[in-house]
């Protein structure tokens, strides 16, 4: 291109990009969903309520998982359609991928390909290989890729980010965290293929958190059972140890434990202070400081926090990251430390 008519064209492409920009951003985000099969599919609803989001439409292949979810509340009046319908329907801005975990990718890579921004339902499949160029190729396209973790927006979660950021706890030496629940026998049948069990299913959401802390640990230490008894194989007592070259990160998940949800929690430890949330699904937070931090005393304290819906700040962040008003706070890196920590504490090759 000559110089001269580099700059003419340059700023009717910076135009363009900023029309498109304002255009987004005054009109709803178009969303649709491809899958139900996850079990957390129904998460539809937080996107049916928002005021940022349309929802256009939902894909199932499987007629019978289809006709399981027609009744249920989430996908109450929603549009099936093919997933070449969804991808090719007028300005779609999302989709929410809430497959099982052995054909996630697939389809996420369909979306990238197809130029839409995808949440991505944990963990992030079972290949690290196809999970890494799927990243390259929305980064190179400047498209989000957002993980189904359901803690990070927490508000004790945030909070506990923002005591790290400022040093309240000093020096961190110690994390454990532990995720646990009774799981019916229906799916204990559908995770028992998956070798990682529990840690795959459940201890993933802990690993965000823990790499979030910490970042990606020097080495992990895999342990696992099949603890109950039941005729399944199903690694349902799960322990992994991830190491630092200062810290040792513990983490817990079964298949086994009554009232479970209530036990969830997370304990970070530093040399100036302990950071202790319990419940993680209704947090309530135990800080124990070794001098007083801003509006927080010495010792230990008890400090209430809202009520906590899964998955509202999540779709509240993606709007805001699609509407160019913000950046995304979880790089394409930290995801694929997350996802190589997952398969490593899951006893799955990389």
């Amino acid at each position: 291109m000559k110089r001269r008519g580099f700059f003419p064209a340059a700023t009717l492409l910076a135009s363009a990009v900023a029309s498109q920009a304002i255009a987004t951003a005054q009109r709803k985000l178009k969303v649709g969903q491809i899958g139900v099969a996850h079990g957390h599919a129904s998460k539809l609803s937080v996107y049916k309520q928002s005021a940022d989001y349309e929802v256009v439409g939902i894909v199932e292949s499987n007629r019978a998982l289809r006709e399981q979810a027609s009744g249920q509340p989430a996908f109450k009046d929603v549009p099936w359609m093919t997933q070449e319908q969804l991808l090719n329907y007028p300005e779609l801005d999302v989709v929410l991928i809430e497959t099982s975990p052995k054909e996630c990718l697939a389809a996420a890579h369909d979306c990238i390909a197809a130029g839409k921004h995808i949440h991505l339902d944990k963990p992030a499949g079972e290949s690290l290989p196809q999970f890494e160029k799927l990243l390259k190729i929305a980064e190179q396209q400047k498209l989000m890729v957002q993980m189904g973790y359901m803690y990070r927006y927490n508000p004790a979660v945030l909070l506990l980010r923002t005591m790290l950021s400022q040093g309240w706890l000093g020096e961190i030496f110690e994390v454990h965290a532990v995720m646990s629940k009774v799981l019916p026998k229906s799916d204990r049948d559908s995770l028992a293929i998956y070798p990682g069990g529990m840690m795959f299913e459940l201890g993933c959401h802990l690993i965000d958190l823990v790499v979030g802390i910490l970042g990606e640990p020097d080495r992990v230490s895999a342990h696992s059972q099949h603890a109950s008894g039941q005729k399944d194989q199903l690694k349902d007592n799960m322990l992994a140890v991830l190491e630092y070259p200062r810290a040792i990160s513990s983490i817990k998940s079964s298949a086994m434990e009554v009232e479970g949800f209530a036990r969830r929690h997370l304990v970070v430890c530093g040399t100036e202070g302990t950071f202790h949330i319990q419940p993680l699904d209704n947090p309530s937070v135990r800080l124990a400081l070794s001098k007083p931090r801003g509006d927080y005393k010495a010792g230990y304290q008890d400090i209430e926090l809202p009520k906590y819906s899964r998955y509202v700040a999540d779709a509240a962040d993606m709007a805001q990251v699609n509407r160019s008003q913000k950046q995304n706070d979880y790089s394409y890196q930290h995801d694929l430390a997350v996802q190589r920590t997952v398969l490593k504490a899951s006893v799955l090759p990389l």
